[in-house]
């Protein structure tokens, strides 16, 4: 496991590495002068010397490099062109609300998902094997945003039940669900059918091998056979998936955050590309790369104490 650790470990940097390359060549690669994209055309060239020589625009492309990877080790992102606010501080702002969005929706998905799966494989055929799998490729099917403007229409705007925009108050917990519920759901409905789709097909897999075979043969019920010897190795490709998942969520979650004008790193993203703040962008994208690479290598550690067959070495 140890030796697991450090490969992984170091893949997870290399990764992230080559995520910072690239996105630092497609900065360069941007057509015109960055100075005079951010100062504007009216700008003066002493005003526009001034700022490059501040951003260390004035420097070589690999002096640049290097400093910027020896500032996102350090944690310096870099600084926002319009706040003249560091970007880590506007990252770390607005992360935690991306987070607990990204994880509630899993973790409800999950929570409803998952048994739904199982049931389905447990009664192949049943009708309501078919009302799930009818339901489920209805809500996979239908975008998270329209879902969320469905949400905000019935719930928001003709019922009042619930805040139409916004994270809630900062330091309110109560305020802070509240305003979390709707916008969870318009992602969590499209994951419930996924993840049922996936655990029955992952659990009718299962009940085919030896080993749940072999309990069948010694008379072990069928609750003990699906849930003791099928689930768990039926949960792995799931857990695969809520990994990568997760980490789409992150920074893919934007439309539903600009539908409920809710603060979060993939807004922030958006925002900063359509003015050109591409230090916000850069900085924005290296942390949901980095969170994605933590969290799939989570998901893959935790393959193991789920099967106790699968080996690190």
């Amino acid at each position: 496991m140890f030796q697991y650790l450090i490969r992984r470990s170091t893949l997870s940097i290399l990764i992230v590495f080559g995520a910072m390359l690239l996105l630092f060549g497609f900065i360069q690669l941007i057509p015109g002068d960055p100075a005079t994209i951010m100062l504007g055309p009216r700008a003066t060239p002493e005003l526009i010397a001034e700022y490059k020589e501040k951003m260390g625009l004035d420097k070589s492309v690999i002096i640049q490099f290097a400093r910027y990877i020896s500032g996102v080790f350090q944690g310096d992102l870099g600084t926002c062109v319009l706040t003249h606010r560091p970007v880590s501080a506007r990252v770390i702002q607005v992360l935690p609300n991306s987070i607990i969005l990204a994880f509630s929706s899993i973790f409800v998905a999950s929570l409803f998902g998952i048994p739904l799966g199982i049931y389905s494989a447990a009664y192949r055929g049943s009708i309501m094997d078919r009302v799930t799998g009818f339901l489920s490729i209805s809500l996979i099917t239908i975008p998270a945003f329209l879902k969320g403007l469905i949400l905000l229409l019935v719930f928001s705007v003709i019922l009042r039940w619930f805040p139409a925009r916004g994270a809630g108050e900062a330091g309110n917990i109560l305020d802070q669900l509240w305003h979390l519920i709707l916008p969870m759901l318009a992602i969590a409905l499209g994951w419930v059918g996924y993840i049922a789709r996936l655990m029955r097909s992952t659990t009718l897999e299962e009940l085919t091998k030896d080993h749940v075979r072999t309990a069948k043969a010694k008379g072990t019920s069928q609750r003990t056979t699906i849930y003791k010897h099928a689930a768990r190795g039926a949960l792995i490709p799931v857990i695969a998936a809520l990994g990568v998942g997760f980490g789409n969520l992150l920074g893919g979650q934007v439309l539903i955050e600009i539908v409920f004008h809710r603060p979060g790193i993939g807004s922030l993203i958006y925002q900063a590309i359509t003015t050109r703040n591409y230090p916000v962008v850069q900085g924005g994208l290296i942390v949901a790369v980095f969170m994605y690479v933590i969290v799939n290598m989570i998901a893959d550690i935790s393959h193991g104490f789920l099967d106790p067959r699968i080996r690190y070495d």
